[in-house]
């Protein structure tokens, strides 16, 4: 059952093409047909001959170029039939497939950090791959081929019954114990190619994990036991698989047996028949061609529904993560964020990640317009959720975040990050050109505001170093280029989106003395006129803002200006002792 609906589902995403699907089945049916006459008109010439000899010769020769004439006709269009189902189906199968793949990539793009928390990227690459792949397996086979042999079967194979239903039984028993067979060894196969998808999908994680991390794979001499865990990894899957295959061989050879089996019978029957009147020569060897004709229709039926079978379970994976709804959904009517001055309020928030403890508690501040706020506390405090928040990666539970008047759950989420620029410790680079990755957040930029942006940024001169200028790329998470030089390319693609409201998340933690020293000029001119979020664990570095909150155990414990809270000696003023005592420490080792 979960085979018939997962493909109900692959063939219902059809969509624009399902009229071309029509009419890729009719070609199927028309082919089917002729099909069917081919055995139809052989066995009329064969009996012909059979009574040539109490028959008129030129009567004879009529009569065999008349069948032979319509068997040619039956024949050609046969051939453009095919043809066109053929090319046709091609183009439906390849369209099935980048839709598919499309569909997939903008859905699980669009799904809430907590689901990319949870789901390896590995995996999700590898489905979407493999599912894809089924797409186009499932559509191309069964609208180029398959089809004609269901319509045979469901259509055309009772039609015989009207030539001789004696010799027709043969048939029909032909095919009902081919499907009983192979739905028996599906149903006591299909826990185990489950269990072969998990490998597969493990195998794509553990290898994209491995590439990840080459430098940690290599410094720590893991290249040995990496190896030996992939192998040990495809020998399980091995061992699964096995079984699997040696069902649905088993399958093929019972397949052809019961085949063979068939044609023998025919034989028998066919000529008892004959001898007791009951049937002609030519009825007989038609139904030896209608039986050579369901063999061979019916080992490929049996390879496409092994294929199908095996792929069920990226598919069922596939339709998984397509199931899976978004935690910020755009409420109904949801209308697009207007910030005209950049005030945000959080009035009253509270919130908790899903199954566990609360991390924030009546959270209640306002940053007004153009001003800085640090957020600042122990590590788990909540100062990133108050950022996810803002962004509506979540909800909150109780209370709401506003935006100039505007609760934020009843904006659309699209304008909301629009007007959200952020610099994250981890400066995220794309592996694409320089400029690809200024292009990010304003994709419409001019050459000309690409430059001043990296100028501002203090990052014009070291882009015009590189081989290929703004046309450089940068490697796999920026790898070619330095910590500060990715941060500089950061905070000039914040520039360049040019929004009201602005994140820097550590923005600065991960950088020499030196290097942060260049790269918070760059971060005062980008903060500019914006209202600001600093997230810091280095408290040196929010000395300017504007206010401070400082956070413990997910409420605001203490709030004001870097000094007045220095000078209060409340829980900022230990933060700072702490962490000014591990300097000190830090440097003494060294």
């Amino acid at each position: 059952m979960r085979l018939f609906n997962t493909y109900r589902r692959v063939f219902a995403m059809l969509g624009s093409d399902r009229r071309l699907a029509g009419f890729l089945l009719t070609g199927n049916l028309v082919v089917a047909g002729l099909q069917f006459l081919d055995p139809v008109l052989f066995g009329r010439v064969i009996g012909l001959l059979t009574h040539s000899a109490t028959l008129d010769h030129a009567s004879v020769w009529a009569q065999a170029a008349t069948l032979l004439g319509l068997w040619g006709v039956v024949g050609a269009i046969g051939i453009g039939v095919n043809i066109l189902v053929a090319l046709h189906a091609e183009r439906l199968a390849h369209r099935s497939r980048l839709r598919g793949m499309e569909r997939f990539f903008s859905h699980a793009l669009a799904l809430p950090l907590s689901f990319h928390g949870e789901v390896h990227s590995g995996r999700l690459m590898r489905n979407m791959q493999m599912a894809a792949e089924a797409l186009f397996g499932a559509n191309l086979l069964l609208f180029r081929d398959q089809a004609a042999t269901f319509l045979s079967v469901i259509v055309l194979l009772p039609l015989t019954l009207f030539l001789n239903w004696r010799l027709a039984l043969v048939l029909i028993a032909l095919v009902i114990l081919s499907c009983i067979v192979t739905g028996a060894v599906i149903g006591h196969t299909q826990n185990a190619q489950r269990r072969v998808e998990v490998y597969q999908s493990a195998l794509a994680a553990q290898s994209q994990d491995a590439f990840s991390n080459l430098l940690v794979v290599q410094s720590f001499s893991r290249l040995p036991a990496e190896v030996a865990n992939f192998r040990r990894l495809i020998g399980e899957m091995i061992a699964a698989q096995f079984p699997v295959l040696n069902w649905f061989a088993i399958v093929n050879v019972l397949t052809r047996a019961a085949s063979t089996l068939a044609v023998i019978t025919i034989v028998l029957i066919g000529t008892l028949l004959h001898l007791r009147g009951e049937a002609e020569v030519g009825q007989i060897v038609a139904f030896m061609g209608f039986a050579t004709l369901l063999i061979g229709r019916l080992e490929q039926a049996s390879a496409f529904v092994a294929r199908m079978f095996f792929q069920l379970p990226a598919l069922e994976a596939y339709f998984d993560v397509l199931d899976v709804n978004t935690s910020v959904p755009d409420r109904v009517g949801a209308k697009p964020l207007v910030v005209s001055r950049g005030e945000v309020v959080f009035d009253q928030v509270s919130f908790s990640y899903p199954n566990g403890p609360r991390v924030l508690s009546d959270i209640s501040f306002t940053a007004y317009p153009g001003m800085s706020v640090a957020l600042v506390g122990h590590t788990g405090a909540g100062k990133s959720t108050i950022a996810a928040i803002l962004q509506r990666f979540w909800d909150p539970e109780s209370g709401r975040v506003m935006i100039d008047g505007q609760d934020l759950r009843g904006v659309t989420l699209r304008s909301l990050r629009d007007h959200v620029g952020t610099v994250f410790q981890d400066s995220m680079l794309f592996n694409r050109s320089i400029r690809d990755n200024l292009l990010v957040g304003r994709p419409d930029a001019t050459e000309a505001e690409i430059e001043q942006a990296c100028r501002v940024a203090d990052a014009h001169d070291f882009i015009m170093a590189q081989p290929d200028g703004y046309d450089t790329m940068v490697g796999e998470r920026g790898s070619t280029l330095s910590g500060g030089q990715k941060q500089r390319l950061a905070i000039a693609r914040a520039l360049l989106k040019d929004a009201p409201l602005l994140i820097l998340d550590e923005a600065t933690s991960a950088l020499d003395g030196a290097t942060e020293a260049r790269v918070s000029l760059a971060l005062k001119r980008l903060m500019a006129g914006r209202t600001t979020f600093i997230i810091a664990h280095r408290l040196s570095t929010v000395r300017d803002a504007d206010m401070v909150l400082v956070f413990e155990n997910g409420r605001i414990v203490e709030h004001g200006k870097f000094d007045a809270l220095l000078t209060d000696g409340g829980h900022f003023a230990d933060l700072v002792s702490a962490q000014m005592a591990t300097s000190v420490h830090a440097e003494a080792a060294d």
